[in-house]
């Protein structure tokens, strides 16, 4: 595991205290999200669906800072839309790196390779730059609709190794994923200095413009097996920055209900009920999203929308509190690698989980109402090539 061992003790000791204080629900990361706005337009990605004054919206330092002290999460990942576009973000990273909270920004890299030149941002143990790469270099820039992509993404991946910077490698796969193709890209990975890859099978968000590639349970847990089976046979070890039983319950080896409540967003709408994925509503504060929010109403088995989900942002806290209660089963299946050819356990029973709701329009429309913004459902840089759109 590619986790150093100040962020597991740190994040152990974050986890422990909070059993001993009784408390059943916590974050383990706070999802920040201070934009929606993005360089790319991902054929699968449901984050950048909003009217351009939506997405000229940003969270500012001031209003990041209290979202990191209001949560409390020993992690803070920034997610966008891209990060690197707001104008704010230097700033806002070094102050949650000066809270020694540990910082996992997100980004396709575009603008990173500048950023680093202009030292934008400086090296530290609480700072990773998690790369987006959706594969080799073909499947890469199919996934990101952008020739060269994934070649600059390469580049700054090195340069900010080579600058000593944390870096790790975040990887999303879909249904026209070949095991082969997968573990021949792990294995590139590996080449690249970073300190490991984070991997998972993408949301089937509602409004993203093609469904037909995310991956059902039962796919997720063959092409993971699949994948996992082919690295056994690797010369060249693979690192992963997750914990073991997450990854074991890719392949189908754990029966886990998700903790949508470990990973809550803050984005330009409040506090995202209930989770980074799935918005079906807003709250004002933390504390009135973790005490209003129907948490039993929602998860794999409970709920339409989340029946195919195993998304680490939901299932990875489910996992690391297995492993805090089971340590000596995490360090097992660690050591060993992921089962590939037991059966696979029983997943949730789906029967009786309740229809969808579809409210991301009202909710739109009721966000542009108390802003007073005009009406403008076009997207950011509609018309525009992909490549016209990167900064």
């Amino acid at each position: 595991m590619a986790v150093p061992l100040i962020q597991q003790f740190r994040v152990g000791s974050y986890i422990l205290k909070q059993k001993l204080m009784g408390r059943q629900r916590y974050p383990l990361v706070l999802m920040l999200e201070p934009l929606f706005q993005c360089n790319l337009a991902c054929p699968g990605c449901g984050k950048i669906d909003y009217p351009k004054r939506i997405l000229e919206q940003r969270l500012s330092k001031e209003e990041c800072l209290e979202a990191v002290d209001e949560c409390g999460a020993p992690m803070v990942s920034i997610p966008g839309g891209e990060p690197l576009l707001h104008k704010e973000i230097d700033e806002i990273v070094a102050e949650i790196v000066a809270r020694k909270k540990f910082v996992y920004l997100c980004t396709n890299a575009l603008l990173l390779k500048k950023a680093l030149k202009k030292g934008t941002f400086k090296p530290s143990p609480y700072l990773t730059f998690s790369v987006h790469l959706d594969g080799l270099e073909e499947e890469h820039d199919e996934a990101v609709d952008m020739k060269g992509g994934f070649k600059r993404a390469v580049e700054a991946i090195e340069m900010a190794v080579e600058q000593g910077f944390r870096v790790t490698v975040n990887a999303t796969l879909f249904n026209n994923a070949e095991p082969e193709r997968v573990a021949e890209f792990f294995d590139y990975c590996m080449t690249l200095g970073a300190e490991g890859i984070t991997v998972s099978p993408g949301y089937a968000y509602e409004r993203a413009p093609e469904q037909e590639h995310f991956l059902n349970r039962q796919q997720t847990k063959t092409i993971f097996r699949d994948v996992f089976r082919l690295g056994k046979k690797r010369e060249r070890k693979w690192v992963f920055n997750q914990s073991s039983l997450y990854l074991d319950f890719l392949a189908g080896n754990q029966q886990y209900e998700c903790t949508p409540w470990g990973n809550p967003t803050r984005n330009v709408f409040g506090w995202q009920k209930p989770c980074y994925l799935l918005g079906e509503g807003y709250a004002g504060s933390f504390k009135e999203l973790m005490e209003d929010t129907d948490w039993d109403s929602y998860g794999t088995g409970k709920y339409e929308k989340c029946a195919n989900c195993m998304v680490h942002c939901g299932y990875e806290p489910t996992a690391v509190d297995d492993t805090v209660a089971h340590p000596f089963k995490a360090f097992l299946r660690m050591v060993r690698g992921v089962e590939t050819e037991k059966p696979m356990v029983q997943d949730l029973d789906l029967s009786n989980q309740r229809p969808a709701k579809y409210i991301f329009d009202k909710q739109v429309d009721a966000f542009m109402n108390d802003a007073h913004m005009p009406d403008a459902t076009k997207r950011d840089g509609e018309g525009e090539s992909a490549e016209s759109r990167v900064a």
